[in-house]
């Protein structure tokens, strides 16, 4: 298996692997499984793990993290590339430095190297379960948690800073008063949602992309199969000897963006890192520009159909 490319980042200058781990599942793994699963990822070639608080993954990924270390895995945490998000309830101006001190806690890591803001929405209460309660959900002042996040990185906190799903209105809110632009925005982004418009923006604004549910979060309560049982994706995958999440995987690739998934398998984690030596022809990603449209993830959906909630969506 060859090495996985990296790409720079704009604005923080930093080198990221193309593909992480992603950490996210429904319902919550024991935590020994979720460490013993990112152990494996790292035995088999991935460097770059992807987390949040809201996830409760936090703890087992430092634990990996540590465990690594221990056994010769890794020679030094840097040569991992660690994300993790701010949750919501802590999207206030004065709670940001607070809340990514906590997530190092539970990481025990002295910095992480990209900060994301979760979602562009604030909850002024902390909630552990969803849908949440209308009367939490106010908008997010993207100026003074924006701050707060700049000042992370000033303390080396975290080498990067950035955000998720972020729409192209919000950004440009966000970049009408960042002195740090983002570096990242992290996005549902696979065959079965192109986000051509918001490709666009990101890449005259310098943002790199990162593809979430790049498979269509299949085994979660918000995914489902309709990546990996379409029948265009399949045909392809069949005729190049490659599985349909290797195809949705390579496509995201080839939109210039990186890519987190999550698989506690130990051989689809190898074939998802397997993607470099071979391409899609230019039938085939025809053949994927013509797939119908429709976004999986959103935040009607995860935190509750609420008037906010549904008109930030459909800014997407």
């Amino acid at each position: 298996m060859g090495v996985v490319p990296e790409v720079t980042l704009s604005f923080s200058g930093q080198t990221m692997p193309v593909i992480g781990m992603g950490t996210v599942a429904y319902p919550l793994p024991d935590l020994e499984i979720t460490k013993q699963a990112i152990l494996e990822a790292i035995r088999a070639g991935y460097r770059h793990f992807d987390t949040a608080f809201a996830y409760r993954s936090e703890q087992a990924l430092g634990e990996a993290v540590a465990e690594a270390l221990r056994l010769g895995l890794i020679k030094s945490r840097d040569e991992l590339f660690i994300t993790t998000k701010l949750w919501s309830s802590f999207a206030h101006g004065d709670q940001v430095i607070p809340a990514i001190k906590m997530s190092l806690k539970n990481l025990q890591l002295e910095y992480v190297d990209m900060y994301l803001i979760h979602w562009p929405v604030r909850l002024t209460e902390h909630v552990t379960k969803t849908p949440v309660p209308k009367e939490i959900i106010v908008p997010l002042d993207i100026k003074s948690v924006w701050e707060a996040m700049e000042e992370c990185q000033k303390l080396g906190l975290t080498k990067g800073i950035g955000v998720s799903n972020f729409s192209c209105k919000k950004l440009e809110e966000l970049l009408s008063v960042a002195k740090i632009p983002p570096a990242i925005n992290q996005v549902e982004l696979n065959p079965l949602w192109h986000q051509k418009k918001l490709i666009e923006f990101c890449k005259a604004k310098k943002i790199h992309i990162t593809a979430y549910s790049p498979l269509g979060a299949n085994g979660t309560k918000w995914g489902d199969n309709r990546i990996v049982e379409s029948d265009v994706l399949e045909k392809i995958a069949k005729a190049r000897g490659k599985t349909t999440a290797q195809v949705s995987l390579r496509w995201v690739y080839e939109q210039g963006a990186s890519v987190v998934a999550k698989s506690f398998n130990k051989q689809r984690m190898r074939e998802n890192l397997d993607i470099f030596d071979w391409s899609l022809t230019e039938e085939e990603s025809k053949k994927i520009s013509l797939l119908p449209q429709r976004k999986g993830t959103t935040m009607a959906s995860i935190l509750g159909p609420h008037d906010l909630l549904l008109e930030i969506d459909a800014e997407i």
